[in-house]
């Protein structure tokens, strides 16, 4: 058999639904294979709408989202997706195509050395020389993926080695480690950490989703009487309608739940990730003692040395502290639960037009399940998502922010309606975000997957505005046009609607639901209350 077949053989052994990406000529024995195969290629419009796509469903799966591009160009448009995935620990395997073996020595067409490329942004990056080795190579990138903690791997095929004969080689059996448990000693020291506190406070991270942790984590606060602030990437870690929910942590500016922090004297790291909220942001003071529960070691930093590490399964982990330790009297931060849903409803009926982002994310909130699906592109917008949208389901709000890169969601809301066509998917975005991968409106209606597309229009960059004024107090160079987007829309097939008042936004969003197609939703934005909550922050005087 071809190369090219033994190497989707063995993609069909790691059980994998789709492939992301763009046909090219150092590819094509592959895509000849894969018209015979179960995977779905999925044909997208640009390579970084592909790593997109296969970023975002990592998340959601636990699996490794599979894209593919060809040599050169092709290669070099799927980094930023491929470096987002890496950085927000999103299991992916990435392929490229390459030149034939026999031309790397020297200068030639579209050639690049991609194993040099992809390697500072990939856990994993190979090159396949010998088609003998592919199904040892599939398997470890497969395997380097998923591992926690999950990112990247890279797999270079040149076309000469695609295109050869391979013989007496099969797919290698898929095998898992096992998580490790925690030592007794260890729990035992958490749990004596934690019985000692007078005020501690939990933070979860990213980790309690990838783990499938977050029914432990909830039975865990409960049964403590501590209460829960999660980062943006574990949003919905703990439902935000549950008493013991603090919301969101993760703004460089001292926002309430920061009070929490300031007070604590001991902080219980679940799940967490440096690249998610640094640590000198939430412990400036080094002042609390550190509990650090994870699968994985904790990261070296002057701001987060530990009292104690809980190394292995976090549910478990979590489940045998809560047995042994003593429980606080009762919870000891309601007041700032009180103030935060004071704060997240204080806007629900304000008129003004452009709309607040407080009302936006309110009235959006009110149309969708608990279970569906809201993927944050980067923007001003994000930072108000993160905040004040009320997540009450794990993975229910997908946030780009280790790498934080404009243009993932209208990818990534695609791949969330790929891996649950049951729910409603919308992309919140910017006007700048969408026009970054806004052809991919495209790939979703020739697949058929109906995503809305809540677009926050400002004209302008928005978030750069408001760090522009922060440190300068002017701004410069942040202005631009946009298209009609409802006539834009519309040119690809798709629907679009222009919201003209605040109180058309709700019957908008059902109407979009209802259409059970891609919708684009023009919504004009007033980023005006990004400086006043500058200033909110900046004069809060915490509440204990």
């Amino acid at each position: 058999m071809k190369a090219a077949e033994l190497f989707v053989r063995c993609l069909e052994n790691e059980n994998i639904d789709y492939i992301f990406g763009i046909p090219g000529e150092e590819n094509v024995d592959m895509m000849d294979v894969l018209l015979d195969s179960p995977i779905r290629f999925i044909t997208t419009r640009h390579e970084q709408g592909a790593a997109f796509m296969a970023d975002v469903y990592g998340r959601l799966t636990g699996r490794a989202g599979v894209c593919m591009s060809t040599l050169g160009p092709g290669a070099t448009n799927l980094v930023t997706g491929v470096a987002d995935a890496n950085m927000d620990r999103a299991p992916v395997v990435a392929i490229a195509g390459q030149a034939a073996t026999t031309r790397m020595h020297k200068e030639s067409h579209q050639y690049l050395d991609l194993v040099s490329l992809f390697a500072p942004i990939s856990k994993y990056t190979t090159q396949i020389k010998e088609p003998e080795t592919i199904p040892e190579v599939v398997r470890k990138a497969f395997k380097q993926a998923i591992a926690e903690k999950p990112g990247v791997s890279f797999i270079s095929f040149p076309e000469n080695v695609a295109g050869s004969d391979v013989e007496g080689k099969e797919p290698l059996k898929v095998q898992a480690a096992e998580t490790p448990h925690a030592t007794e000693a260890k729990i035992e020291q958490a749990a004596e950490i934690i019985s000692s506190a007078k005020h501690p406070i939990i933070m979860a991270g990213n980790g309690v989703i990838r783990s499938g942790g977050a029914a432990q984590l909830q039975a865990f606060a409960e049964r403590l009487q501590i209460s829960v602030a999660t980062t943006f990437m574990a949003k919905g870690a703990i439902p935000f309608s549950h008493p013991l929910s603090l919301g969101t942590v993760g703004l460089q500016a001292h926002d309430y739940v920061s009070c929490g922090f300031d007070r604590a004297d001991v902080i219980i790291c679940v799940g967490y990730d440096m690249v998610e909220y640094h640590p000198y942001l939430w412990h400036p003071e080094k002042h609390a003692q550190i509990l650090h529960i994870d699968e994985t070691p904790a990261e070296v930093d002057e701001h987060y040395i530990l009292a104690a590490g809980v190394i292995g399964d976090i549910g478990e982990s979590l489940q045998r502290i809560a047995e042994v330790a003593q429980p606080q009297d009762e919870p000891k931060l309601g007041a700032l639960r009180d103030i935060l849903l004071q704060e997240h409803s204080e806007h629900a009926n304000n008129p003004a037009f452009p709309m607040v982002p407080q009302r936006i994310l309110w009235d959006l909130r009110q149309v969708l399940e608990p279970e569906d699906i809201v993927i944050s592109d980067v923007g001003a917008h994000k930072m108000w998502t993160a905040r004040l949208y009320e997540a009450e389901r794990p993975n229910t709000c997908i946030i780009s922010n280790g790498f934080a890169s404009m243009g993932i969601g209208v990818p990534g809301a695609i791949a969330a309606k790929l891996v649950h066509p049951e729910r409603t998917a919308v992309t919140i975005t910017g006007d700048a975000g969408f026009l970054m991968n806004c052809q991919e409106i495209e790939t979703a209606l020739r697949i058929e997957t109906p995503i809305i597309i809540l677009i926050w229009n400002d004209s302008e960059y928005g978030l750069i505005r408001w760090h522009q004024l922060r440190q300068f107090g002017r701004a410069s160079h942040i202005d631009f046009n946009n298209p009609d987007f409802v006539m834009f829309a519309e040119s690809f097939g798709a629907k679009g609607y222009r919201v003209e008042s605040a109180d058309e936004l709700v019957p908008t969003l059902k109407q979009a639901i209802a259409d059970d197609t891609v919708v684009i939703i023009d919504c004009p934005v007033d980023y005006s209350e990004n400086m006043k909550l500058t200033e909110k922050l900046g004069n809060l005087v915490c509440p204990m």
